[in-house]
């Protein structure tokens, strides 16, 4: 009896899952070599056909690649690289693009609701600094990083950034000059209620 679509696809991210998790068993790094095939076959109780199918989509997504007479390596994360493998596919549809942005600005206001309890003065001096030193084509990604990260929520942050490297393939995502002063002073001012007004009257735009 022929096996549906299913079920292959069950044991194809079943075998993803098990790969991974050897990953992280036995403490690989970037640089570092997989076991072939076979081995991963034996190992992983697994057909030698889904674990081929396996690796050559992790190869695709960048995550090993495999070297001639050498063998496969895990690689260095490259997040661009997902990027503009995604973006060619996902991002043309207008309310697709539409939606995107305004995820990263909903993603960006609870940052900066998050961030808030932890800024100190001398960051919030940082955030001011960024706005009279830099390019503004060059100042949102740096300012909200530094906000994301004194959010003291790493998910969050590496949602907003990959979502961020998407939106920036196909528009500008910077503000107003004014906003980021208006944040800024609103921090110096500790007015948190603030926060919320400001990014949903931006919102409104």
């Amino acid at each position: 009896m022929a096996v549906s679509m299913s079920q292959k696809q069950k044991v194809y991210q079943g075998v993803l899952k098990e790969i991974r998790q050897y990953i992280v068993t036995h403490h690989l790094q970037p640089g570092d070599k997989l076991p072939s095939e076979r081995e991963l076959a034996e190992t992983l109780h697994a057909g030698r056909s889904s674990i081929r199918e396996a690796l050559r989509a992790m190869e695709l997504l960048g995550l090993i690649e495999t070297k001639r007479g050498e063998g496969t390596f895990l690689s260095k994360y490259r997040p661009f690289q997902m990027v503009e493998l995604l973006a060619s596919f996902v991002l043309q549809e207008e309310q697709i693009k539409r939606d995107l942005v305004k995820t990263i600005r909903l993603l960006e206001k609870e940052a900066a609701k998050l961030a808030f309890c932890h800024m100190s003065k001398q960051d919030v001096d940082e955030l001011s600094a960024i706005l009279e030193k830099d390019e503004m084509e060059f100042v949102h990604a740096k300012f909200f990083q530094l906000i994301f990260n004194m959010s003291h929520n790493l998910l969050l942050g590496k949602v907003w950034q990959l979502m961020y490297e998407f939106a920036i393939t196909i528009k500008s995502i910077s503000l107003d000059k004014e906003f980021y002063e208006q944040l800024v002073q609103l921090y110096y001012n500790k007015q948190y209620a603030a926060i919320e007004t400001l990014f949903d009257k931006m919102l409104e735009k």
